[in-house]
């Protein structure tokens, strides 16, 4: 607490903070308030104001922050995207997921299902009790209903209900960003995804984040530092321009250490010479997969797929070219 000044019934708080963009700034500063608030009934307004009071010798930082080889505690951010719908990016990443819990048991690993489409939790066999977009309209619902004091106190909670979103599986751990009822673009909830972010990964050895199909998420930079970006097409040549097109706008806005193409739903291998990635490499051409369709079908579980389906053998081929 640098200062407080109280003048009649408003109260001013000033909080000094070591480092420009701390984690826990929102939440403190929203903390602070709604206890303001909760304890002081008498007091009609709250500003608490946060200041940057830089160290000596600053220390590193921590979530979206730092730089790529600063990330600590995660070894691997793999960001699944693709540059249309209908090319099985959902699938690859749910068998990315299945292939880490099986080759690094040991280890803690987060899906991520940045998908408004939300079809990540299906694949993996997970039920969603709450999303991401859940936390942020509790807030939005709250400031409507003229309760203002409990906005403000969800507002400051918001980043430990978080890790209230957060499902456990056998082997990993699950997040959904949810899909908003109104109609219009998902700028809001994509920031706030990008927060979220940045605040879980430091948790966990291995974040797979399935990104939603084109360009709007890299665009807004939602997936701003990864260590490894996947992006999914299938062999026509619409899709293999667009991802061309979704990895120019990743080298302007995304750190990433490297990047490579799984070409799938291949109709069959005699078509590989006249694939066209440009200067991105393919990692996998995966054959269509009468397996996963039944699977996609039933809606089943891909952890429960067979090892020599196509798409199980094909992606573990591109992470082991990936070296994850």
């Amino acid at each position: 607490v640098d200062k407080v000044e109280i003048d009649g019934d408003k109260v001013t708080l000033t909080l000094a903070f070591p480092k420009h963009r701390d984690p826990l700034t929102e939440y403190i500063v929203g903390s602070a308030k709604a206890a303001i608030y909760r304890q002081a009934p008498e007091v009609k307004e709250v500003i608490v104001n946060a200041i940057v009071r830089e160290e000596s010798a600053p220390k590193k930082q921590t979530g979206l922050n730092l730089s790529l080889d600063e990330v600590n505690n995660v070894r691997h951010i793999i960001g699944v995207a693709s540059g249309k719908g209908g090319v099985g990016k959902t699938s690859v990443a749910a068998t990315l997921v299945r292939l880490l819990c099986r080759t690094h048991p040991d280890k803690k690993i987060l899906a991520i299902d940045a998908d408004p489409a939300v079809g990540l939790s299906t694949a993996l066999g997970i039920e969603v009790c709450m999303t991401v977009d859940d936390i942020r309209k509790a807030v939005v619902a709250q400031a409507r209903e003229g309760d203002a004091k409990a906005a403000v106190e969800l507002l400051g909670e918001a980043r430990c209900r978080i890790f209230d979103a957060v499902a456990e599986a056998p082997g990993f751990a699950f997040l959904a960003i949810g899909r908003p009822e109104s109609a219009g673009c998902y700028c809001k909830v994509n920031g706030y995804l990008k927060e979220v972010i940045g605040l879980l990964a430091g948790s966990f050895d291995y974040v797979v984040i399935d990104g939603e199909a084109g360009v709007e998420q890299i665009n807004r930079r939602v997936m701003e530092k990864v260590t490894h970006l996947l992006l999914i097409t299938d062999a026509s040549r619409k899709g293999t321009q667009v991802i061309q097109t979704v990895k120019k706008v990743a080298d302007e806005l995304v750190m990433y250490d490297q990047v490579g193409a799984i070409v799938n739903r291949l109709p069959s291998r005699e078509v590989i010479p006249l694939l066209d990635t440009g200067d991105i490499p393919v990692l996998s051409c995966i054959e269509n997969d009468a397996a996963l369709a039944d699977f996609d079908i039933r809606g089943e579980n891909v952890f429960y797929l067979p090892e020599e389906a196509n798409i199980v053998r094909g992606v573990k081929e591109a992470l082991e070219k990936l070296s994850v």
